[in-house]
């Protein structure tokens, strides 16, 4: 079987997605890139999470010419293949139905930084245009609006999370999701208080290295002690 590590981890993070509540029935869809190889292991068309099995991922080239599995791949794979082919750093991409951040696409809202969370995303979530899903013209809108951004809100349908792997954007998924949460409440009874975008770079600096161990407290093997010797670290 082709990509069975990343089919497997797109059908188990599909049920993921159902059960915790960022899409219902068949709605949404996953894909994982192995740019090594040019290929893509994306959820298949009309299939129920919570029946998906990685024989049922597809398996598709960057120009979306499937290449193995017995059932057709999203609908939405222009934009997938929009995305891979727009964003090198992009290896994963996670589109959701989640009902707060849904629900700004409708009122055609993009997200601030009313949390410092939307740094998982970037200084905002940015709002791609309407188009119909499925469609060359909805994969140029989300090109366009998605900037170097993990997350863009789809007008009137959706979100999309994008990362380095398929856990890193399902987590931006679900941390967006909680941000939109957040802005729509303070909206209904308030006027919510926009963080400054320096505070925003901060905040998306302490994230790139989050959960990293600091160099010092990293196991010395020969090859990283030469590494720091090279570099005139103290005690060379």
């Amino acid at each position: 079987m082709m990509l069975k590590n990343k089919r497997a981890t797109v059908a188990r993070l599909g049920k993921r997605m159902l059960a915790a509540g960022l899409t219902t029935g068949t709605g949404g869809n996953l894909s994982w890139c192995d740019r090594r190889r040019g290929l893509i292991a994306v959820s298949p068309s009309g299939v129920a999470y919570d029946r998906m099995t990685a024989a049922d991922v597809a398996v598709v080239d960057l120009e979306g010419r499937r290449m193995d599995g017995d059932l057709a791949p999203s609908s939405e794979l222009p934009f997938h293949l929009a995305l891979y082919r727009h964003r090198p750093d992009v290896a994963a991409v996670v589109h959701t139905h989640s009902v707060y951040a849904t629900t700004l696409a409708c009122l055609h809202w993009e997200i601030p930084a009313v949390h410092y969370l939307v740094g998982f995303a970037g200084p905002k979530v940015p709002l791609a245009a309407y188009a119909t899903y499925g469609t060359e013209a909805l994969a140029r809108n989300v090109v366009d609006a998605i900037g170097s951004s993990n997350a863009v809100l789809l007008a009137n349908h959706g979100m999309i999370a994008v990362g380095a792997d398929l856990e890193k954007a399902f987590a931006v998924a679900e941390e967006i999701e909680l941000v939109a949460r957040i802005y729509y409440q303070a909206k209904a009874v308030g006027t919510p208080q926009i963080l400054p975008e320096d505070e925003m770079q901060r905040v998306m600096a302490r994230f790139r290295s989050y959960g990293k161990k600091p160099l010092e407290e990293r196991p010395q093997t020969a090859q990283n002690s030469l590494k720091i010797r090279a570099r005139g670290c103290p005690g060379a």
